[in-house]
């Protein structure tokens, strides 16, 4: 089992909550696919036979890809990882959804959306620098369900700054009223070179106090639990059945190939990523070489990003396969911070398993921390 990530590096705006960096430059379009035709080709042994059950296009904008451009790409793929798909993900903009597009991507195979809502007020939006508007997003889903998609995950952003919390509520309760099925909801971050971050090195804008924001992320966990939605990582809720399988795969550690600019890979030992510049990846590719950097690792990096990652999931982290694969045990290294944390009731500790409470989710981050082990502890 495995899965394949594929990045689009286009957008049609410049996205300034996030650091991601897009080119605008759509002409670049027919180049980049035909480099990762070729990527694919020249990439197909790194799995090594895994099979490839997952396919995500992400990254940038994948809905401005023309429809013979996803056909190839997906023939590709097929040609390559033959058999069944459990998953085909799509992210898409509202304002890209048209009658045509959707039923042209669900003749494709393409059987998922992750639709870029971000927020349901135009206030929001506008500030964001969306291309879409409230109708366009709160008539996303409907037509997606009129084309005949049934699995779906909604993007949103919590934290803006407001004078109370009523514009979260709002977007919340729009959200759970559609009934997507899974939703992905993340806190606003302010990086330094985003016009955001301008903003606020200028003043224009000012981020929201870490309490106002960590309020809207427990209205976030009470309501979606109300509503039936697990949260199955800090970030992530569904019903029961209708988690993503390819993020999933991630906070597992199963392997995945990662296509395009900017993508990054795992082969389940080691980690590796390509190098963000169109020109460079499209160059390198044409001259029949791989822009791939592997990520060169120590034992107690792979140990700690595997703490991280785990103990944000609802499955937690299993410290009895943690001990089978690197040798140690976590309690008896770590043991008086692990009961520290149990006793604050930010950790339940069953059997060799560690899971956040609730409490402990606000502080996911620096609770890892606590349990993170250096050099000396593995000597």
């Amino acid at each position: 089992m495995a899965g394949l990530y594929i990045h689009i590096p286009f957008c049609k705006q410049a996205c300034h909550y996030c650091d991601f960096h897009f080119s605008t430059n759509l002409q670049l379009i027919s180049p980049v696919v035909e480099s990762i035709i070729l990527e694919l080709e020249l990439r197909k042994d790194y799995l090594k036979g895994e099979p490839v059950d997952t396919i995500y296009f992400g990254g940038g904008t994948p809905s401005l890809l023309p429809a013979n451009a996803l056909e190839k790409i997906l023939n590709q793929v097929a040609r390559i990882f033959p058999g069944k798909k459990l998953e085909v993900t799509l992210e898409a903009n509202p304002d890209d959804l048209t009658p045509n597009a959707l039923a042209t991507w669900k003749s494709l195979g393409i059987d998922r959306l992750s639709l870029g809502i971000q927020s349901f007020q135009d206030e929001i939006l506008t500030a964001y620098n969306r291309v879409h508007n409230s109708k366009q997003a709160k008539q996303a889903i409907q037509l997606g369900r009129a084309a005949g998609f049934e699995k779906f995950s909604l993007d949103l952003i919590y934290g803006y700054p407001h004078a109370n919390h009523d514009l979260w509520k709002k977007d919340l309760e729009e959200a759970l009223t559609l009934d997507p099925g899974h939703l992905s909801a993340y806190s606003l971050t302010v990086e330094p070179k985003t016009t955001l971050g301008n903003w606020a090195k200028k003043g224009k804008f000012i981020p929201a106090e870490e309490e106002f924001v960590a309020q809207q992320f427990e209205w976030l966990q009470e309501q979606c639990e109300q509503a039936g939605y697990l949260q199955y990582e800090i970030s992530n809720f569904s019903r029961p059945d209708q988690g993503a399988n390819h993020n999933s795969n991630y906070w597992k550690r199963v392997p995945y190939l990662g296509i395009g600019p900017s993508a990054h890979s795992f082969d389940g030992h080691a980690r590796g990523y390509n190098p963000p510049s169109n020109p460079d990846y499209i160059k390198a590719l044409a001259a029949g070489k791989l822009p791939f950097v592997v990520e060169l690792l120590e034992k107690e990096e792979l140990i700690n990003e595997e703490i991280l990652t785990s103990l944000r999931t609802s499955w937690g982290l299993n410290t009895a396969s943690l001990a089978d694969r690197y040798h140690l045990d976590l309690f008896q290294i770590k043991g008086a911070s692990i009961t520290k944390l149990t006793e604050l009731g930010m950790v339940l500790a069953e059997g060799k398993t560690l899971t956040l409470t609730r409490k402990g989710k606000l502080l996911a981050d620096s609770i890892a921390a606590e349990i993170f082990l250096d050099s000396h502890d593995l000597l």
